[in-house]
C-alpha cells in the first residue's frame, strides 16, 4: 500500500545510494548493523531490538555524548523484505495504543508522534531510497524539521552506506 505523501504534514527524503536494495535490507533489519549507523553521531544507538513482522517490536535506545540515554519503542506496520519497511511510535508492539509521547520524557525526538516508512528501489547503479515520515499535526512536522530531519536523516543514510561498504 502506497499511502500519498501530505506536504503539509509529512517529510520525505530520496537520493540513490550505490548499494543494493539487500544490503540495506540486511542493515535495516539486524540489530547489530542497525547499531552501527542508526543515529547521527556523535549520538549511538547502544540497543537495539527488532521482531521482524507486522505489529512486531522496533526498540531503540539512543545515547547522547554526554551518556543520557533515549528508548524508543515502536510496532512494525509493513515488512516486505528488500522492498519496505514501516513502523510507528503511536503503537506498542501487538498494535496496542501507545502512550503519548509527551507523557514520555526524553529525547525531543522520541517526544514525536510518527509514522516512519522506508522504500528500496533497485536501480542501475544502486538502490532509489526513500524514507517517507508522517506527522499527525502541521506543528509536529514543523518541529521534526526543525530539529534537523534533513541532516540528521540525510547523515544516517550515508552511514548506514558507509556501513555496508565497510561489511563487504
Amino acid at each position: 500500500m502506497t499511502i500519498p505523501i501530505n506536504p503539509v504534514l509529512d517529510l520525505m527524503l530520496e537520493r540513490e545510494v550505490d548499494v543494493s536494495p539487500e544490503e540495506i535490507w540486511h542493515a535495516w533489519t539486524t540489530p547489530e548493523h542497525l547499531k552501527q549507523w542508526f543515529c547521527p553521531l556523535p549520538y549511538k544507538t547502544v540497543t537495539c531490538e527488532i521482531d521482524l513482522k507486522p505489529g512486531g517490536r522496533f526498540y531503540t535506545v539512543m545515547q547522547s555524548p554526554e551518556g543520557l540515554q533515549f528508548p524508543n519503542t515502536g510496532c512494525y506496520l509493513e515488512v516486505i523484505p528488500n522492498q519496505k519497511l514501516s513502523w510507528t511510535n503511536a503503537l506498542e508492539p501487538g498494535f496496542r495504543p501507545a502512550k503519548s509521547p509527551e507523557q514520555s520524557p526524553g529525547h525531543e525526538c522520541a517526544e514525536l508522534l510518527m509514522t516512519a516508512t522506508i522504500t528500496l528501489q533497485a536501480t542501475a547503479n544502486g538502490t532509489r531510497y526513500t524514507a517517507s515520515v508522517l506527522h499527525p499535526t502541521a506543528e509536529s512536522k514543523q518541529r521534526h524539521e526543525a530539529m534537523g530531519f534533513e541532516q540528521g536523516w540525510s547523515m544516517v543514510l550515508d552511514q548506514l552506506v558507509a556501513a555496508i561498504k565497510q561489511a563487504r
